[in-house]
């Protein structure tokens, strides 16, 4: 009988590939939260969190996600009303509106607030926007700085300081409720204004000025809020931000001149005013209009189309002086401490999102494998060794993300006296935590960031054809969207240049450099003090290679070092995530957890490649290559834990 001929509509037609709830099928978060999560409070946490791995892959989720990118943020009449007078107005999608309120609810910044998990707060938080990343069409971009706003606002709110009124404590503490708030009508984004034309990441170049210019005892201050009673600050600020991000927040932590001679102080400044009624009583109610802000333009971006990103003009901005004049830098780093983290885990999001539709393409995909044979891509043996190689990566980089984490948690709540022996083992002493911090907030990011991209994109490359078109009928395997967000980790908030000449900054430091080369060697020293038996081979390769990078940094100067940043930096990231490796073997062995141990020393070369193989036969390395990717006993997609399949 002959073939039917294949049409459009008739002949084959792929399976559409099942994305799984991640929480359960991210191999390497679920060893992450084990590692470095008491299993007492996992067990409290699990259900909620498993849960909203199902319920950010559900399909109302996606939908929004491409009215948000489809529907993109504009200014209402290009800037001007219908005579051609200004009128900054901007128009956000209801896709956006809705994923910024589902971010709301389900806690993604107030989270950290409004619970208490002592030192792993942060870890449990960050979990959640793990798996909350891919799915949110950028909203987590305004919520990391809603985080790093509340986040300043908490520690000066906290500490008794005399300079501070209290009509501006009642200011803060208004803003303080309103960015760790759940509920979608009263919670706040923020924006985080510091890069200029002059310098962009060098905030030393700011332009802005700040003038101190209160309003006479005599005439009512004007408000931001008229229900709340909250007035505008005494200060007005003028001046161009040239990029700023979240455009439709509700309030802004910016920097801004206050004398030649003064340095750059930050700011808070609400993002709009009250506009009393000038007509009767019966009028209707007062309106509001932005605070002495015009949005210049809306930025046009390769990716986070959806976020509104914009040049703003500043006349007269009202706001609040935050701390003292002239430490602006030092403010506004509480805030990239914590926005850093976000861009860091939002490059992991997406990296593990990536794996997660890559490993469902590979169980429905099948191709030629010659004599009118066909073979399912997960028996295939290349492109399961580079699926594996992936997770390799994706593995090391979780790892030295979540210690970070871990050492957030610790910098912002005292050591918990339950703490595991394994978290015990990687804290450091007190005295260590601020400058190991302060090292690692550069460092994570500028590694991991960067790092990320290439491994998103070969996620693409592994659905062939269809990774490469913008999926947006199919949102849930959408890997073009993703690599196009995933594209900015490695620019903003620091680029990989910026952040590795910080990085060496803090390690060559006149004062404070000893500090953080002491903590990177208590890191290094206790981390290799527990190593697994299986990376024996590569212990003291590491330490060879630690001692040898210490007294690189010791011994030459920061002028010597500094066109070598990157590559410095990029090891001492490598160092630690190895030490980290071995330390996670040791405290859950297993067969393909020591095989991704000895394939990553391998790969950095702190052990010999013969000793990372795949195994004593072809066969055995894909299998072992399977059971990495997937998980022991999970390559078939038989058996497994199913969690949401959409």
């Amino acid at each position: 009988m002959r073939r039917a001929k294949e049409t459009s509509n008739t002949g084959f037609f792929q399976q559409q590939p099942e994305l799984k709830n991640q929480y359960y099928d991210d191999v390497s978060l679920q060893r992450v939260i084990k590692l470095f999560l008491p299993s007492s409070l996992l067990e409290q946490v699990e259900p909620e969190i498993a849960q909203l791995g199902h319920d950010v892959l559900s399909p109302q989720i996606f939908d929004w996600v491409t009215d948000a990118e489809r529907n993109l943020p504009y200014l209402r009449g290009n800037g001007r009303d219908a005579f051609g007078k200004p009128r900054s107005e901007l128009v956000v999608t209801e896709g956006w509106k809705r994923l910024q309120d589902f971010g709301f609810e389900k806690g993604m910044v107030a989270s950290n607030y409004d619970t208490d998990y002592g030192q792993y707060t942060r870890l449990v938080q960050f979990t959640r926007c793990h798996l909350w990343e891919a799915s949110c069409a950028n909203t987590l971009c305004p919520a990391a700085m809603q985080d790093g706003a509340a986040r300043l606002l908490q520690r000066h709110l906290s500490a008794p300081d005399s300079s501070v009124s209290p009509t501006q404590r009642r200011v803060l503490q208004n803003a303080y409720d309103h960015l760790t708030s759940r509920e979608p009508g009263k919670a706040w984004t923020s924006g985080q204004w510091m890069t200029e034309r002059t310098g962009g990441s060098d905030v030393s170049q700011t332009e802005t000025i700040a003038t101190y210019d209160p309003y006479h005892s005599t005439a009512p201050a004007p408000l931001a809020n008229a229900q709340e009673d909250i007035p505008l600050g005494p200060w007005s600020i003028s001046g161009f931000k040239w990029f700023s991000s979240a455009t439709d927040s509700h309030m802004t932590i910016l920097l801004a001149r206050t004398g030649p001679a003064k340095g750059v102080s930050a700011f808070f400044a609400p993002m709009r005013r009250h506009v009393p009624s000038s007509s009767s009583s019966s009028s209707p109610p007062a309106t509001t209009e932005l605070n002495g802000i015009t949005i210049q333009r809306l930025k046009s971006k390769f990716g986070t189309q959806s976020l509104p990103t914009a040049e703003l003009q500043l006349t007269n901005t009202r706001g609040w002086l935050i701390g003292a004049e002239g430490k602006g830098i030092h403010e506004i780093s509480t805030i990239l401490n914590i926005t850093r983290v976000h861009s860091t885990v939002s490059s992991l999001g997406y990296l593990g999102r990536s794996l997660g539709v890559a490993k469902a393409f590979a169980r429905v995909r099948e191709i030629g494998a010659g004599r009118g044979t066909r073979l399912p891509l997960h028996q295939h043996p290349l492109h399961m060794r580079t699926l594996a190689n992936i997770t390799v990566d994706y593995h090391a980089m979780m790892l030295l993300a979540f210690y970070t984490l871990h050492i957030l948690g610790l910098d912002e709540h005292p050591p918990s006296p339950s703490q595991s022996t394994i978290t015990k083992t990687l804290t450091p002493p007190a005295h260590l935590l601020p400058p190991l911090l302060r090292v690692l907030s550069s460092l994570h990011k500028a590694y991991i960031s960067e790092t990320a991209v290439p491994l998103v994109f070969a996620c693409m490359e592994a659905l062939g054809g269809v990774g490469y078109l913008l999926n947006a009928e199919s949102e849930p395997i959408n890997l073009a969207r993703i690599f196009r967000d995933a594209c900015v980790g490695a620019i903003w908030e620091g680029t990989t240049d910026v952040l590795s000449g910080d990085t060496l900054r803090a390690l060559k430091h006149p004062a404070a450099g000893r500090d953080s080369l002491d903590a990177l060697d208590w890191v290094v020293t206790a981390a290799l003090s527990s190593a697994s038996p299986i990376a024996t081979a590569g212990v003291e390769r590491i330490r060879e290679e630690w001692r040898r990078l210490k007294a690189r940094i010791e011994t030459e100067t920061h002028e010597a070092l500094l066109p070598e940043a990157r590559d410095v930096v990029f090891r001492v990231a490598e160092v630690l995530m190895a030490a980290l490796f071995v330390v996670d073997v040791r405290a859950r062995p297993g067969a393909e957890a020591e095989r991704m141990c000895l394939r990553y020393l391998a790969k950095r070369g702190f052990v010999d490649g013969g000793e990372a193989g795949g195994g004593s036969s072809a066969r055995d390395g894909l299998e072992m290559d399977r059971a990495i990717v997937y998980g022991p006993g999970k390559g078939e997609g038989a058996g497994e834990r199913a969690g949401s399949r959409l």
